[in-house]
Parts: structure tokens; C-alpha cells; sequence
């Protein structure tokens, strides 16, 4: 029943500030400015590639300055995905007790789990834009969970995926285990649900301190050096996996752009076809 990624939401202090880094890194552009009452948000949304950013700040009480307050700072809220037919999908996410609430265009989904943090979403129409900026598009959100499969079990009834099309993932080095959830065979788009394995890892502490949430998102690119190249120029925090041997003139397999570039949200970067190294199709990673 899912496409594709189409957008993230990120709870933050200031909209326009926090959006600065993704118009200055990767050539986003302001599309909109409204309000989700539901959410109790003003949102500042932005395009950066064919993908959606929305930025939400608090106007008055609700879900938005609860989460900003229990946090303590900008973050990832929820995820966005994207459907031929948003009727059918909401329908079917009904039919599984969720809560969600339509607001315009798109359907808000609270899932709620007694001694868990809730997990957002925002359903919608697939729409085709053009792409802007220096990125294609958003594939990926990360959730932390452990352990990961009754939540993946959960995921995978609640949008109606086909787990026949998952693809397990581990990391020694980043120290996690759990699986990516592809929409499709053939695309990239998922959901990755891991857990992490090291309390002493970035993520082993944001989960320690957090506990079930949304981690990150993952964006291709095929300008990831010269987003390099300005996020060196900005000074902005970045992390670079690029082969041994290949020089620095040449692009990066992957980088992650930390939180505080971003806004608040951590976001990594892969070249075109490198994600199917570890999404279970090697044979279709292009070798440079």
C-alpha cells in the first residue's frame, strides 16, 4: 500500500532558523507556510529534492510542544509516507485500532503502546514534484526499538507491507540488528527498525536516554561531494565513509550530516545505488 518516504517532520524552537541548513547544504526551497491544528503546529514546509521538510512549531498547547518540552530540543517526530490511494490506506490503518486524525490533505498516525513512546506518522496522496536542491529524495526512517520484531510485526500490519520484501541488517561497527522494511522489491524506501547492541555507540546512548523513537532519516544523492564541500565550508558536523584508496576529489560511498546542521535531526547521505550494499542487493550497487 506504500510508495515511497515523502517527507519528515522535525519539533523545533524557530522554523525559519531551523531550516537554514537545508537550504545552505542542500539547496532546499521554501514551498509553504500553514498550520496543523491537530498537532497544535505552525509548519514551515520545504522541498529539498522530491521529498517534503516540514518544520512544526508550537502554537499553543498539544502534541507539538509536549514533545519539544519533553525532549528538550529540536528532533525527528515523525515520518512521512506516501500511497496511491490515501482512502484505501486509511481505511486499512483503521481497521487496526490506531488513532488517526485527517487534516487536509494528509492523515496523522498516533501508534500508541502502553510503557512505549508513541510513534508519528503522516500519510499522503503520492505526489510527483520535481526535484530541487542537491539531494533526489528522502528512502529511509530509522527507529529504534528493542527488541526490534514485535515492532516490526506491528509496522508490517499497520501499513499492509509484504515482509517477504524485508531485508535483515546488521552493523558491527555502528553496533545494531534488525531489518529494513522495503515497500518494494525494486525500491528503496523502508522503514529501518533496529536495535541497538552497545549501550556505548551514538545511537546505544540516544536509545539509553530515549528509549523507543525515531533516529534518523536517509537521503540519495548523486552531489554528495559537493555537499561535502559546504558542509566543510559551514563548519556544520559531518561524518564520511569514503573507501580507503579513493581520493578526496572523488565522492563518498556515504555521510551523515549531524543533528545540529540539520536542525535538529541527523541525516545521512548515500551515493546513487550504494544503499543496495545493505539492502540485500549488492549486484545493483553501480562501482566507481
Amino acid at each position: 500500500m506504500l510508495t515511497n518516504v515523502d517527507r519528515v517532520q522535525l519539533v523545533v524552537a524557530n522554523r525559519s532558523e531551523a531550516a537554514e541548513g537545508w537550504v545552505t547544504l542542500l539547496g532546499a526551497e521554501h514551498a509553504r507556510d500553514d498550520k496543523v491544528a491537530c498537532l497544535g503546529a505552525l509548519r514551515s514546509v520545504y522541498q529539498v529534492g522530491s521529498s517534503e521538510v516540514e518544520f512544526l512549531e508550537a502554537d499553543g498547547t498539544g502534541p507539538v510542544a509536549d514533545s519539544l518540552k519533553a525532549r528538550g530540543r529540536p528532533h525527528l517526530f515523525a515520518a512521512g509516507v506516501a500511497t496511491p490511494d490515501l482512502g484505501a490506506l486509511i481505511a486499512h490503518i483503521e481497521t487496526t485500532g490506531a488513532s488517526l486524525t485527517k487534516e487536509g490533505n494528509h492523515g496523522y498516525l498516533t501508534f500508541s503502546e502502553a510503557g512505549q513512546n508513541d510513534l508519528r506518522f503522516v500519510v499522503s496522496e503520492r505526489v510527483e514534484r520535481t526535484p530541487v536542491g542537491l539531494i533526489d529524495r528522502l528512502y529511509e526512517a530509522t527507529i529504534l526499538e528493542d527488541p526490534f520484531q514485535p515492532l516490526i510485526d506491528q509496522i508490517t500490519n499497520l501499513f499492509g507491507l509484504n515482509a517477504d520484501h524485508y531485508s535483515r541488517i546488521t552493523s558491527e561497527h555502528f553496533k545494531y540488528d534488525g531489518y529494513l522494511t522495503l515497500f518494494h522489491p525494486d525500491e528503496l524506501d523502508r522503514f529501518e527498525i533496529i536495535t541497538p547492541t552497545s549501550p556505548e555507540t551514538t545511537m546505544g546512548r540516544f536509545y539509553g536516554r530515549q528509549g523507543r523513537a525515531f533516529y534518523m532519516s536517509f537521503a540519495e544523492t548523486p552531489h554528495i561531494l559537493k555537499i561535502e564541500e559546504r558542509a566543510k565550508e559551514a563548519g556544520a558536523g559531518l561524518t564520511i565513509d569514503r573507501p580507503e584508496g579513493r581520493q578526496e576529489s572523488e565522492m563518498a560511498d556515504q555521510m551523515w550530516l549531524h543533528p545540529p546542521a540539520l536542525g535538529g535531526m541527523m541525516l545521512g547521505l548515500s551515493r546513487p545505488s550504494r544503499a543496495w550494499h545493505w539492502s540485500g542487493r549488492p549486484d545493483r550497487v553501480i562501482q566507481l
